[in-house]
């Protein structure tokens, strides 16, 4: 066996070594003890065996089947919001009497738009224009009779019941937001534009296709069905394979655990920085997200700039793991990433990268680290990465006592959540875009698009263990610890305040998973200089926007420990927009913080840590 497989087998190990136990004897050891109850022991600390107990296991097989014929989606937190806005609507007659006036209003509005295209007037404003991201009206087919009356009729109609759901005093604030997303939800499906007959795009192309489309939009949910039913990956997704059109760049793996595979890439410069970039991914995903095609890697131009580089592979956990918790993943994955890089470059300190989640448990260890007096940290970098959960977006209402409930015991039979099951939550938050455009697109118009890098990265889809999953759910976004100094590593708070090292942050525009204004707060819970950068673009396209990206602009505010804290808003409005990449400014900040250059590192040439496997390893490989 490889010498970087035995963790904690290291001759001549650094300092400072916080994760010498060996994991090789710590996940056996939670895979062959009873299930434990997580929500029990997170509430009471301890913790509750309750496999023996069938009667709490009949429960959790019921929940668990629910939860498969309803998206994931729990029914009594969908009823209990209903229930809250229907009861004070009840209770409300102003309201009722105000809706009823707005019904009517636009009524007559409606009535005048109407009138004016009876009467074919030279000039028919429309009575409502859709929203700015809202492009389903496009078409210019929209703009004639019989379709305008459809499309503003609908546009009414949504506006009206956004009035109907919203502002109701007494209504809990999360479930106001809920049924206003699922009254969005039901409207979005009966949308004219989802129909062939009501659609003038579609009509226009079957008339000018002979039908052509139909067919092809047929075949193309036939083939969707047939990959959905037989559980095959996407289409296409066989000419972009980790290793060779993706996770290319050159590098070996040196270092190997029961969690993670740490790769070191291949050098492409005479000398590099002394200071070596660790690279921490969300384990949510597999980390090429940040070393896609060579043309868009976040990875290859790091290493173009400079840096020895260094990036954790998560491994996909499957049942044995379902013990594993989030401590496990900050012990044996961040802090044994930092010794191995800490051994290889020979220097005291490294520059830190958290993508999402990962910038989270970065985060969680940087805490730590700087509460007991580890000064390895030289900067950190979180890319779309909330340390603070009081936000969260619309990702936030799915999460709430019964919804974490519902997936614990999801997680409880399987031992571990699928990414698939999580998907229709995904694409609820942006339906538009995501199901009902598409089906539209590839459906009616027999438009398939064809696959590319981005895309089939998406589809890789991975696990989360039953334990590491509750904990983060309850005790982040759920309780909100970290950011309330109530998170406890080794049986004592971390506070993000501790965090002491300069910080490079970045927020994207419409991030649905980590909304900008909720990472932006991390410029007020920690304590040091932060740059920060709003970028254009979504939770992934955001970040990978490498230099010569069409379409893409960024907003950096530099904001330096004592200030006045910023205002997201005044913010977003003094501070011109850049042209470009938000990639060089980065690069041109970590190089402000670094030191000398030294001789480039051999990928695998240290003899404490030598390769085990090319890059991309084995762990990206697994289903």
């Amino acid at each position: 066996m490889h010498p970087r497989e035995k963790l904690g087998k290291r001759a001549g190990a650094p300092r400072r070594t916080r994760a010498g136990a060996r994991l090789t004897q710590v996940l056996p050891q939670v895979a062959d003890a009873p299930h434990r109850d997580i929500r029990a022991e997170s509430q009471t600390g301890q913790s509750e065996t309750v496999a023996d107990d069938g009667y709490r296991d009949l429960d959790r097989i019921y929940h668990a089947l629910l939860a498969g014929q309803g998206f994931g989606i729990s029914p009594i937190s969908l009823a209990s919001a209903w229930q809250d806005w229907a009861l004070h609507l009840a209770l409300s007659p102003g309201k009722r009497l105000e809706l009823a006036a707005k019904g009517l209003e636009k009524v007559e509005r409606f009535r005048g738009f109407l009138a004016a295209c009876m009467a074919d007037a030279a000039s028919k404003p429309a009575c409502i224009t859709p929203l700015p991201q809202d492009r389903r009206f496009d078409h210019p087919g929209w703009q004639a009779p019989p379709f305008s009356a459809l499309s503003q009729s609908f546009l009414l109609w949504q506006q009206w019941w956004h009035n109907a759901t919203t502002g109701m005093p007494g209504v809990a604030a999360k479930h106001e937001r809920l049924v206003e997303f699922y009254g969005r939800q039901f409207l979005d499906m009966v949308a004219p534009s989802n129909f062939p007959a009501t659609n003038p795009a579609v009509i226009e192309k079957t008339v000018r296709d002979r039908g052509a489309n139909l067919v092809a939009g047929f075949q193309n949910w036939l083939a969707d069905f047939y990959r959905l039913a037989a559980q095959l990956p996407p289409e296409g997704i066989e000419d972009f394979r980790p290793g060779i059109e993706l996770a290319a760049t050159p590098g070996e793996v040196v270092f190997r655990n029961e969690l993670m595979e740490l790769i070191q890439y291949s050098p492409s410069t005479a000398t590099v920085r002394s200071e070596p970039v660790l690279i921490v991914p969300a384990w949510i995903m597999k980390y090429y997200i940040l070393d896609l095609s060579p043309g868009n890697s976040l990875i290859r131009y790091l290493v173009g700039e400079g840096f020895t580089v260094f990036c954790i592979s998560w491994r996909n956990p499957g049942r044995e793991q379902r013990d594993v918790g989030f401590d496990d993943y900050r012990r044996h994955g961040v802090m044994a990433a930092i010794d191995a890089v800490e051994a290889i470059s020979g220097d005291g300190q490294m520059h830190a990268v958290g993508y999402c989640l990962g910038g989270t448990l970065l985060s969680v260890a940087a805490a730590t680290m700087a509460r007991d007096g580890d000064t390895r940290l030289k900067t950190l970098s979180l890319f779309a990465a909330q340390v603070d959960f009081d936000e969260p977006g619309e990702l936030g209402l799915f999460i709430d006592e019964s919804q974490v409930a519902l997936i614990e015991d999801v997680m409880w039979k399987e031992g571990y959540l699928d990414q698939r099951r999580m998907a229709g939550a995904f694409q609820m938050l942006r339906s538009q875009d995501l199901v009902w455009s598409r089906m539209v697109s590839e459906y009616l118009m027999g438009e398939k698009p064809r696959m590319n890098d981005l895309m089939a990265w998406n589809a890789d889809a991975t696990r989360m263990p039953y334990r590491m999953h509750s904990e983060y759910l309850r005790q982040l976004f759920l309780d909100n610890d970290l950011s309330q100094g109530r998170f406890r590593v080794e049986g004592r708070p971390v506070h993000v305040e501790d965090i002491a090292v300069p910080v490079f942050a970045v927020g994207t525009q419409t991030d649905h998973v980590a909304p900008w204004r909720s990472v932006f707060k991390i410029t007020h819970l920690f304590d040091t200089d932060v740059d920060f950068v709003l970028t254009n673009g979504g939770h992934n396209a955001g970040i990978v926007a490498e230099p010569g990206h069409p379409h893409r602009r960024y907003q950096l505010l530099r904001y330096r420990h004592g200030d006045p804290h910023p205002d997201p808003a005044s913010w977003t409005s003094d501070v011109a927009a850049v042209e470009g990449s938000w990639w060089p400014a980065w690069a041109t900040w970590l190089h402000g913080h670094s030191g000398e250059n030294v001789a480039a590192r051999v990928a695998g040439g240290s003899p404490l840590y030598p390769a085990i496997c090319h890059a991309p390893g084995t762990y990206v490989l697994q289903k």
